[in-house]
């Protein structure tokens, strides 16, 4: 487990980092993880965004969305800056909505460890159609 020292300065060089990802990166070296005080006690954890954007890899136009991260921790819980500036990461990425829920959902388990993780990503309307991607992790 990193120490306090460790996650403050993780914590303080984001600024850093965001300044050297591209426009077409993902970097999931952004995420931070502080330890969570209270294993086993099935806490259910919520974060949702609606300002989730990427690029269709077709027509490279920008799509939008509302995403939604829901899990149980086990013994670390997801910083939110760090989440906020991994998603940025998106924004000039080529990838569709199903990858991109996995992608979210699998660099997240990684940085997490959660007991369970279900993430959901649900694009504003499209051509008359809503679709909505929903991909679960179970420990």
């Amino acid at each position: 487990m990193p120490s306090i020292e460790d996650l403050q300065t993780a914590y303080e060089a984001l600024d850093d980092k965001m300044e050297t990802v591209s426009e077409d990166s993902i970097n999931s070296e952004m995420l931070i993880a502080f330890d969570y005080e209270y294993p086993g006690s099935d806490s259910n954890i919520s974060i949702e965004t609606d300002e989730f954007t990427a690029v269709c890899p077709w027509t490279g136009l920008p799509d939008f969305g509302t995403l939604s991260i829901r899990y149980v921790p086990s013994n670390l819980c997801i910083e939110l800056k760090s989440l906020k500036y991994y998603l940025m990461g998106y924004t000039g990425v080529g990838i569709v909505q199903e990858h991109a829920a996995n992608r979210i959902l699998n660099d997240l388990v990684d940085c997490s460890h959660p007991e369970e993780m279900t993430v959901e990503l649900a694009y504003k309307v499209r051509g008359g159609i809503t679709t909505k991607v929903s991909v679960h992790y179970q420990n």
